[in-house]
């Protein structure tokens, strides 16, 4: 979790040629004590070590001087065949169906309301190494320049939206009520659902699946220099999509949840496609869960 905090850190310099990020320091004494404490085993540590390899061969084939001509990877087959492994391998993660993690549970079955049902909470290495590794060497972050306030002023503007949209819907469908609380365990759990939850699904949907879909190999920096349409043809429809896959992915929890899931997944796939910037979908998906959280029924009535 502090190695996730610490993607917005500056590299360190060490030496007069090398520069080292904090992050991958973090997660590498992460790894190595998790491993000692058996929360990770060597098959883990594997798999681990995979998604950073895919990962980095995925960004070193996207890179390209501005205002190349140059097609859009350096090896298109190399490229399609990383991204293939690193999304089947981020998915597993995702699952928990990789072999090698013992994940430590946070909450244990508690009550939060009193009609809703028991919640567990797990601090899931496995998929929250997924979105450090997305976040911190694929996806689009907000950097020097970028006018951040007004990013995350506009965020929250439509966060309060799409917080009224999905909320108001799962209540319509009696998926929820009306229970504003402040449990012991309100800051444990938005802490562990930011850096562990949101942060991985949104990568995961936003860089893998939205903006593959969108805009093929080449970054949405460069389709931004082709003058790429935001909102029609690809763009469009690889935000209805994303959203579609977003919902079926939280069929578990049953037909409503899923039509409630991809409503705010549209919101998600929205205000990344607007900003272009991962925060805004990861800030606007931790708002939606807080308010349920600490305002609603959580996680749904029993």
């Amino acid at each position: 979790m502090l190695a996730i905090a610490a993607v917005w850190l500056p590299p360190l310099r060490v030496g007069a040629r090398w520069h080292v990020a904090p992050w991958g320091l973090l997660y590498a004494a992460a790894t190595g004590l998790a491993l000692v404490q058996g929360y990770v085993g060597p098959a883990g540590v594997a798999a681990l070590v995979a998604l950073v390899g895919l990962a980095e061969v995925l960004r070193r084939q996207a890179r390209l001087p501005s205002g190349s001509a140059a097609p859009p990877v350096a090896s298109p087959a190399l490229y399609w065949s990383a991204f293939a492994a690193l999304l089947v391998l981020a998915v597993a993660l995702s699952l928990h169906a990789v072999p090698g993690f013992r994940n430590p549970v946070a909450i244990d079955a508690v009550k939060f309301s009193e009609d809703g049902r028991a919640f567990t909470q797990y601090l899931n290495f496995d998929k929250g190494s997924v979105g450090l590794v997305l976040l911190a060497l694929l996806a689009p972050r907000l950097h020097r320049g970028d006018a951040v306030l007004r990013t995350v002023g506009s965020t929250l503007l439509q966060t309060a939206v799409v917080a009224i949209a999905v909320l108001g819907l799962a209540t319509a469908l009696g998926m929820i009520q009306w229970d504003p609380k402040w449990p012991p365990q309100t800051l444990q759990f938005l802490v562990t659902n930011l850096l562990l939850t949101c942060v991985a699904e949104e990568a995961l949907f936003r860089w893998m699946v939205q903006d593959r879909l969108a805009f093929g190999s080449r970054p949405p920096e460069q389709a931004d220099a082709i003058a790429a349409p935001r909102w029609g043809g690809r763009p469009l429809t690889a935000l209805v999509v994303s959203a579609l896959l977003f919902g079926a992915a939280h069929a578990g929890a049953g037909p409503g949840m899923i039509v409630v899931a991809t409503v705010a997944g549209l919101g998600y796939a929205a205000a990344y496609q607007w900003h272009r910037r991962i925060e805004s979908a990861v800030l606007m998906h931790f708002g939606v869960n807080a308010l349920h959280f600490v305002l609603f029924t959580y996680p749904l009535k029993a």
